[in-house]
């Protein structure tokens, strides 16, 4: 970014403002100001100008969830939440995302001056990534469950197709957008990997869930899957597709070493499902950054699947996309409101006369 990223650090406990500011400053970015609330943040944000903010959620006076609904409405500026690692703090993490954030960060527990240091390299970054985000192009359309896609189509959908989604930064709300316009009688099986921690992807499969017309819960080691449900691969735990038989497939979770530095891994997900799903297979990459899903796209191809990613103008972060597209593996690159269009259409069969 010409002349380097500026940063707003919130964050109502000073240690913890000392060690997010050092963090960035060691890794290049720039502190232009700190703030102890919501209400100093967006003060800071009016004075400086920022490329990105780190929000604390919970702050006195002000939490973060208000002050990013207030910088959004009056100078949007992309916003990387910083939640403690509790469901209480998946559920408001996930409002501050409806908000306009653009993604978060788990602070760590426990020893927090060595943990922070441990993952000073992912929260630079993330810092980095989050702060190109066009915040101002930014926006998906809320859309009726199973409505948008489906439109007036002539023909019929080809039976038990398998389909796989992966995204990271930005990712969440355009899963939830896609899987909201999926139509139920296309009777995919949906295998979802947003890179998330542990103690998020339960809740964040609880929204899907409520806005779509499939059946979403996070995956459990062992779960089986048929026509018209989804799994959420878990925080933490890689998800693979161990055997697929008579339209229901059977996944396992584990705790293997993390591939392209994350686990789960749209990676592994892929490759295994590539691997044991023979029949109609689509895979999906959504907006985030680093390289995840390229591989996974590579074999999905090689395995006769049909390939999707999102295109740059509507991605937040045009890293795994553009890593997949790379691989000259994908068919068709479309923006967000298109993709559940493009996914049922490559299961229609048209009617003949």
């Amino acid at each position: 970014m010409p002349g380097g990223t500026r940063a707003v650090v919130a964050d109502d406990s000073h240690f913890m403002r000392s060690v997010i500011s050092d963090i960035l400053k060691e890794g290049g970015i720039e502190v232009a100001s700190e703030a102890r609330n919501g209400r100093e943040a967006i003060e800071a944000v009016r004075t400086h100008e920022p490329d990105v903010v780190t929000m604390d959620v919970e702050m006195p006076e002000m939490n973060g969830i208000e002050a990013t609904e207030v910088i959004m409405a009056e100078r949007p500026t992309p916003v990387l939440m910083l939640s403690a690692h509790t469901d209480e703090n998946a559920d408001v993490t996930f409002e501050a995302l409806d908000k306009g954030a653009v993604d978060f960060f788990t602070k760590p527990g426990g020893e927090v001056s060595m943990e922070m240091s441990r993952l000073k390299n992912q929260l630079v970054d993330i810092v980095t990534s989050v702060a190109q985000v066009d915040v101002d192009k930014r926006g998906t359309r809320s859309s009726p469950p199973g409505t948008s896609a489906a439109g007036a189509r002539s023909g019929s959908y080809v039976g038990d197709p398998t389909l796989v989604i992966g995204s990271s930064t930005g990712g969440p709300k355009m899963v939830e957008q896609v899987m909201a316009e999926l139509p139920r009688e296309a009777d995919f099986r949906v295998l979802i990997v947003q890179h998330m921690p542990e103690g998020f992807t339960g809740r964040f499969s609880e929204r899907i869930d409520a806005r779509s017309d499939y059946d979403v819960r996070e995956a459990a080691d062992g779960a089986r899957l048929g026509g018209g449900e989804a799994l959420v691969a878990a925080g933490d735990r890689h998800m693979e597709v161990k055997n697929y038989r008579n339209g229901r497939l059977r996944v396992k979770l584990t705790g293997d070493p993390p591939e392209n530095s994350v686990r789960p891994a749209v990676d592994v997900t892929m490759r295994t499902a590539a691997a044991v799903v023979d029949d109609p297979l689509v895979g999906v990459i959504l907006t985030g950054m680093g390289g995840d899903g390229a591989d996974g796209i590579v074999r999905m191809k090689d395995a006769g699947a049909r390939t999707i990613a999102q295109d740059e103008a509507t991605s937040a972060v045009y890293g795994m996309p553009k890593r997949a597209v790379e691989t000259g593996c994908v068919d068709s690159v479309l923006p967000i409101e298109e993709i559940a269009s493009g996914i049922l259409d490559t299961i229609t069969t048209e009617v003949t006369s």
